[in-house]
């Protein structure tokens, strides 16, 4: 593919995956009001469908990533996920009981099909020089139809309810889906790489440490709705959770491109560790304000503009390395394998945070992530990094 058609075709993923955004995050800043305050759901309940979500995530990317690799297709796991995830809000607009949102949930991140597929074609069409910058950019789009979906969540969930606000959501995904469909060519270059099967063999010593390491984090980082509801437990009002996300993602959206762009000149180990320190340090500055009863806005707004540097540094450093260190025919599989090992260690994860919560304090779940966040940070020392070629 030459090299204009593939910046377009990146473009094309980019512009997909900011309507998806834009439709999804609608909703995501009202999701633990919804499940808790309005269908009545306990935190318990709350971290085992969040983390329920996040294991179906892993399982359907690992298999959709298998089958993109076997099968030498792309597109249709990604415009099909795109429809999964319009078909479950609509699902979501009609529910009244927390029990159903077990089913729209696993149709909801099942339609995460289309991300190791996705990740995949971006690795497919990016050099070893600008991989980490389509990856940022990739990121970047996510987040900007995040900020966009959260703005019309602060404008209109009260006016319009959560009902019409889920149907709407469901829109632009739809029409990600139609691109994806109609204007995007599957790239023929990487079909000429044979498929030999999946084998432990393919995994080297690198991609090991890094799978281990990154489930060790994971087991530690709960779900951003456990945030949201401290903040709330904080003493803030309702209206201000979507107002703290927005800050989260707009940071996230304008770091993530700059973060893609620096791995590229310093290297991937050094951006991921700056987001593992990163995570321990919001962790300390939650503990730290309420031990101290520091409860402002600034100290808040601060926060998740950290939490937003650390999820821009850290998306997209993490499929590039495994994107680098992954045999090119077996590349959608292993991004797939990758994303199922944290989607599995996100299930017990946002359950041992909920359990913490409801059974010792709000606090712990911090300590517990601070701790994982230093062995994972030890780990990362081991890895060695494939050597980038001058541009």
């Amino acid at each position: 593919m030459k090299k204009d058609e593939s910046k377009n075709t990146v473009r094309k993923f980019a512009i997909a995956s900011f309507l998806n955004d834009l439709g999804s995050d609608m909703i995501y800043p009202i999701w633990p009001l919804f499940v808790t305050e309005v269908l009545g759901a306990n935190m318990t309940i709350l971290g085992l469908i969040d983390g329920l979500g996040d294991t179906v995530v892993s399982i359907s990317q690992a298999i959709s990533g298998y089958l993109s690799d076997r099968l030498k297709k792309r597109k249709i796991f990604i415009w099909l996920g795109y429809l999964m995830g319009s078909l479950s809000r609509i699902g979501y607009a009609f529910t009244i009981a927390w029990q159903p949102l077990f089913f729209f949930r696993i149709l909801d991140r099942g339609g995460k099909i289309r991300s190791s597929p996705r990740d995949a074609a971006i690795a497919d069409l990016s050099t070893t020089q600008n991989m980490g910058a389509n990856f940022g950019f990739l990121r970047a789009m996510d987040n900007l139809g995040a900020v966009f979906g959260i703005l019309v969540c602060i404008a209109f969930y009260k006016l319009l309810g959560y009902k019409i606000l889920f149907l709407i959501a469901a829109i632009p995904s739809i029409i990600a889906a139609m691109l994806i469909f109609g204007w995007v060519n599957e790239n023929k270059e990487f079909q000429k790489h044979a498929f030999k099967g999946l084998s432990f063999k393919h995994l080297n010593k690198n991609l090991i440490i890094l799978f281990l390491l990154n489930g060790i984090f994971s087991l530690g980082f709960f779900s951003y709705s456990f945030i949201l509801i401290y903040t709330k437990k904080l003493g803030f009002d309702t209206g201000w959770i979507p107002i703290f996300y927005l800050i989260f993602t707009i940071t996230a959206s304008a770091v993530s491109m700059p973060f893609g762009k620096l791995s590229d000149v310093i290297g991937r180990k050094k951006v991921m560790l700056i987001s593992f320190l990163l995570w321990i340090f919001i962790c300390l500055l939650f503990i730290v304000i309420s031990y101290l009863s520091i409860f402002n806005l600034s100290s808040i707004f601060i926060i998740f503009a950290l939490y937003g540097i650390q999820k821009g540094a850290l998306d997209p450093v993490q499929k590039t390395m495994v994107s680098e260190l992954a045999p090119i025919e077996l590349r959608a599989s292993t991004l797939g394998a990758f994303q199922m090992v944290q989607g599995l260690i996100a299930l017990p994860a946002s359950f041992i945070a909920g359990t913490l919560w409801d059974t010792l304090n709000p606090l712990a779940p911090f300590y517990f992530s601070a701790i994982l966040s230093f062995i994972a940070i030890f780990l990362l020392y081991f890895i060695k990094e494939n050597k980038r070629e001058a541009a």
